[in-house]
């Protein structure tokens, strides 16, 4: 008799995430257990007591979700996680903090579809500012465009020295190389949305960072991507159901957030599937659930 599907869901948050756990049953698991206020160094010992209570057989239907808020932290888990395994006793691993890694994942593949529909160009090379960069979206996201070759700007918007720490530890971490900007005061803001030919806005639900003053002065702009569904949009003029739309006061193309969220639930649903799928335990972070958006876009 088959044995029952088991997701084990850790997170440093006092609580699980409905949204994960409706995600994880909806994919197909039979039970999931939420372990909440999780520390790093529990991991390892959650890790080991989920693997080594079940046969070589029983332990392929089972997996760990990371989740939490800390993209960071998420990745530390990861890796204690992985560390605690060893053969047979494997089991699929997925980190997706407040879904930012699918999220992330889903609204560079968006942009990479129309800056290649609209424009045959790719993401190499393109001066991307990413506003809200210091949230686990924005920051996520800055680092897969990076690693595409794209030119990322970290968009400081209260304290540079503050954006400059993170991405320094950010680009040691993943080889890459983002740069801080300012744009703590509207004309520091103006001067670097001028040299932008992306716009990635991650900023605080319900808070408007770009108007269409500022577009209309940004005569670079191909690409406005918002993850922002609640009034007002953090990009003026980029609608929620926007899928590559040209935007008024502008000759950019806007990705909005219903967009962006519709790839993102098929890209954490497929990779939910996988780890009760595939036959070898799978290690699914945000290159993973890249990898599978541009797939599924």
């Amino acid at each position: 008799m088959e044995k029952v599907s088991i997701l084990h869901l850790i997170t440093a948050a006092k609580n699980a995430s409905p949204f994960d756990v409706n995600m994880a049953y909806d994919a197909g698991f039979d039970k999931v257990v939420p372990y909440t206020s999780v520390t790093l160094d529990e991991v390892l010992g959650l890790t080991q007591d989920a693997i080594f209570s079940r046969s070589p057989s029983g332990v392929k239907r089972e997996g760990l979700f990371i989740g939490g808020r800390d993209i960071d932290l998420a990745m530390q888990m990861l890796h204690a996680a992985q560390k605690g395994m060893f053969g047979p006793f494997t089991c699929s691993i997925f980190a997706d903090p407040s879904g930012a890694f699918t999220t992330a994942a889903a609204m560079i593949a968006k942009m990479e579809l129309h800056l290649e529909k609209h424009f045959s160009e790719n993401l190499a090379g393109k001066t991307i500012s990413v506003f809200g960069a210091t949230g686990p979206v924005g920051s996520c996201a800055a680092i897969i465009a990076a690693m595409q070759g794209a030119k990322v700007q970290l968009v400081a918007h209260r304290s540079l020295t503050d954006v400059t720490h993170k991405a320094s530890a950010w680009n040691t971490q993943y080889q890459v190389d983002m740069q801080v900007v300012d744009g703590t005061t509207e004309d520091a803001k103006a001067a670097l949305l001028a040299a932008s030919e992306i716009v990635l806005c991650a900023a605080a639900a319900g808070v408007q960072v770009i108007n269409k003053g500022h577009l209309a002065d940004a005569k670079q702009l191909k690409i406005l991507a918002d993850v922002n569904a609640v009034a007002p949009l953090g990009i003026e003029g980029v609608a929620v159901e926007n899928d590559g739309i040209k935007i008024a006061h502008s000759d950019a193309f806007g990705i909005g957030a219903l967009a962006i969220g519709q790839l993102k639930y098929q890209t954490q649903h497929q990779l939910l599937k996988q780890m009760l799928a595939e036959e070898k335990p799978q290690v699914l972070e945000f290159v993973a659930a890249f990898n599978l958006a541009r797939a599924l876009r």
